[in-house]
Parts: C-alpha cells; structure tokens; sequence
C-alpha cells in the first residue's frame, strides 16, 4: 500500500509516517500541496493521502479531480481543531484522524484501502473453478480478460490475481476506461508533456508509466474508443508508450488485466472493437458467472457485507436470521454482488431486531423483498405494466426516454455502468444524456444513491 503524506505538523506527521511504515506501507512525504501534486504527476503514485488539516484541502482536491487522478484524501490535525475538521471533511476528505496519532486508529485507515476491501469471498462450486483458474495463471506473465456482468466482481478478481503474481511487490494500477473523457484517456493512459494540450501546464505521467514493474487493469476496455484502441495495441506487443506531445517513445514493463462486461467477440464483429487487440487481451478468459448462478455465494457474501457495515458504522454485528437468508437465496439479483452489498448496507442500517430479518432487507425503492418470488414478480410486473401504460399517455418520446434512464438510475442507486448495460447503451451516450438533463435542472443521481422521492 502506498502513502502519500502532505504536511509536518510539528513533526507530529513523521510519528504517523513511522506507524505507517510499521505497518507495511511505502511511504512517500511532502511538505507542500505543490509538491505532493508534483509527486502524482511524476508517476510516483498513492492508494492514500494523509495531509496535514491547515494544507488547502479545499484547493488540494478539485486539482486532483481535474487531473483525474482519484485517491481518498484523509486529514490530520490536533484534535482540539474541529472547525477545521470540520470544514476539511466538507471539502470532500473522506476521514479526519487526530493528532497524535493513535497506532491502532493508523492500522483501521490503511486497511480501509488495504487488500482486504477487495477480500474473494466465495463458498459456490462455480466460483471456486474460476478462483483455481485465477491461481493458475496469476504466477504467468498472460494478459488476461475477465468477462461478466456488471457487478459480478471482476476488479476483485483482477487484485487477486495481482496479489498472488511475481508482480505483488509492483504497484497495481486501475483505469475506468468508462469514467474517463474519451479526449482526456490517452493523456491518463500514456502522460503527456508540458504545453502537448491546453491545460498541460506540466509533465503528467501517464498509468502505464506509474505500473512500470507492476499490473495495470484496464476496466470496461469495451468503452475505448477504437482510435485509441490501436495505441493501445502497440503499447501492449511492444511494451513501449508515447507520450502526448512527446518525442521519444518510453518503455514500460507490465502485465495487462482487462474487465469488459460485453462480448468484446461481438464487438469486434459489430466493428466497434479491434478483432487483433480482442486476441491479444484474451489470452486467459476469466468469466464470472453472474450471482444467481452461483447461490452458495448468496449467504457468504451476505454475512461478509453484514460485518463490514456493521463494523463501518459502530454498530452492533447482528447474525442474519433463517427466513432472511431464505428470502436472499431466492432472489434473482440482477446487480449481482454490487446489488447485494448495497442491499446488507441498508439491512444493517435498518435492522431493529437482534437478527437482520426480512423486514430489514428492502430493495432501492424501500420494498421488501417477496416471500413468493415468482408471485411477487409476477405481481411486480403486472403493476409496473399497468403504471408504465399510463405514464405514456400524453408524454414525448424523450420524455419517455428521460423518466426510463433516471428510473433505471435510481434502481441502481447512481451506478452508471450498471444502468447503462441494463439500458442497453453505451456508457458515453448515458453520460451525454445526464449532461443534457442537469443542463435543463433535472436532479441526478449520485453514484451510491438514488433521487429523493416525493409525493
């Protein structure tokens, strides 16, 4: 795990530094905002941020978005300072840890980014023939394309596979090739120089630079624009990169993970993905059966997301009671895991009882989940028919089209990959749609949540 620690606070931060290191990170230290920006760019990456609470945090964070560079910014200050906690946490600091820091309060947040968020939990048949082929083939020097729907846990995947590679030791590296503009992925891939674009105001090296030595996972590479696909085609036969703007090519040593929750063959067939970088991916297919496929995982993953939400939130860790877990091995869960975890996080928040009963356990819309499925589906059916009949009347077509997306959304709670593959869309149409819509004041969902009901 790396750490990137901003700040000095009378030497209380290098006290924090020694736990850290005590506890197995690779720390890094800067005195300055500049410098620690400085440091992102130049490749030398973090899984984590600990700054010092009088840095600008408020400045520090929008820079880091601007330049897509994603890593939780924690603050440090005396715990007497709690305006500046406070405004700390408000601009968008995910924890605030008093100083002097407390070894066992250093472990909990390095561990909240460690290894064991991304923790393969699995008891089904199905899952374990994967997880063997995983073991196999995590020691080569294979690409590999992990396939599945959306949600099914293919980034998981990807971490165990890093985990037990000659490549541990190496950074691991993600790109959401969905989550970044199409013009702004080459730079994030790659690195640009100084002056290469507007807004380059200095050298920025790119993820697979900042994975030299390491694994770099390209997740939903089906989302890659095809121009950019044959760039990314040389960078992987030849191991070498460009830079935007720059004049020499860079080697790079790595190993390729790809995620994709389409049927890049297809792709390639619809012309819409390289049939040559299709091939040169899918060395090794890992293919994750979706969760209802695998039931004996229902119940593990259940119990597992109870006791992580529990101890989340300081609540008391409650057992799941048998007509709970009855009603979780019915249910088709289309979200797959991602659905389920969602659905543990509420049951624990909601729970009331000693045991997480059935009535703690409701979908996004608040609804419990149906003691008959198939009634309770069919039901369900029949009356979204019914209401969607008459919702049509007297309504255009992209208003139609509107009410579907944001509906879609909501059900899955803000997730835009999720909801663009159940809409059948690509990710870009889908955000270019939420563009227009914010454009017009329509409130969207935030990844994690859905839009407050009314009426």
């Amino acid at each position: 795990m790396r750490l990137l620690i901003v700040g000095t606070l009378n030497g209380q931060l290098s006290t924090a530094t020694k736990m850290a290191m005590e506890k197995g990170a690779k720390v890094t230290h800067t005195e300055t905002v500049d410098q620690a920006i400085a440091t992102l760019r130049s490749g030398r990456g973090a899984d984590l941020m600990m700054v010092d609470v009088a840095m600008d945090i408020a400045g520090l964070i929008p820079r880091l978005q601007a330049e897509h560079i994603c890593i939780p910014v924690v603050a440090c200050g005396v715990d007497t300072d709690a305006r500046a906690a406070v405004n700390a946490i408000r601009a968008g600091a995910k924890e605030y840890i008093p100083l002097p820091p407390d070894a066992d309060l250093i472990a909990a947040v390095l561990s909240a980014v460690a290894d064991e968020n991304h923790a393969l939990i699995f008891q089904d048949p199905k899952m374990g023939s994967i997880v063997k082929l995983a073991d196999q083939v995590a020691p080569s020097e294979a690409s590999i394309l992990i396939t599945g729907e959306s949600g099914t846990g293919k980034e998981v995947i990807a971490h165990y596979v890093h985990s037990r590679s000659l490549r541990r030791d190496k950074p691991f590296i993600s790109v959401n090739c969905a989550a970044i503009p199409e013009n702004l992925l080459e730079s994030e891939l790659f690195g640009h120089e100084k002056g290469a674009f507007t807004g380059a105001v200095a050298r920025r090296i790119g993820k697979f630079e900042e994975a030299d030595g390491g694994t770099l996972l390209l997740d939903e590479i089906s989302e890659m624009d095809i121009r950019l696909q044959a760039k990314l085609l040389r960078a992987i036969q030849e191991r070498v990169i460009d830079r935007v703007g720059g004049k020499a090519p860079v080697k790079v040593d790595i190993r390729i993970i790809a995620t994709s929750n389409r049927d890049l063959q297809a792709e390639a067939r619809a012309g819409r993905f390289r049939e040559d970088l299709f091939y040169r991916l899918n060395v090794v297919n890992l293919q994750l059966p979706p969760l209802r496929e695998r039931p004996a995982d229902i119940i593990a993953l259940a119990e597992h997301f109870a006791a992580r939400y529990a101890k989340q939130n300081g609540v008391v860790q409650k057992p799941i009671s048998a007509e709970a877990r009855r009603f979780l091995s019915q249910h088709r869960w289309s979200g797959n895991v991602r659905e389920l975890e969602n659905t543990m996080h509420r049951a624990v928040l909601l729970s009331t009882d000693a045991e997480i009963g059935v009535d703690a356990i409701r979908l996004p819309d608040g609804s419990r989940l149906d003691d008959t499925p198939m009634n309770g589906v069919v039901q369900k059916a029949a009356a979204a028919a019914d209401a969607v009949s008459r919702t049509f009347v007297g309504k255009t077509v992209a208003e139609v089209e509107q009410d579907l997306i944001l509906q879609t959304l909501d059900h899955c709670l803000g997730n835009r990959t999720h909801a663009a593959n159940i809409l059948g869309i690509s990710i870009r149409t889908l955000r270019n749609k939420l563009k227009e819509y914010g454009e017009q004041g329509v409130p969207i969902p935030t990844p994690g949540e859905a839009r407050p009901q009314f009426g």
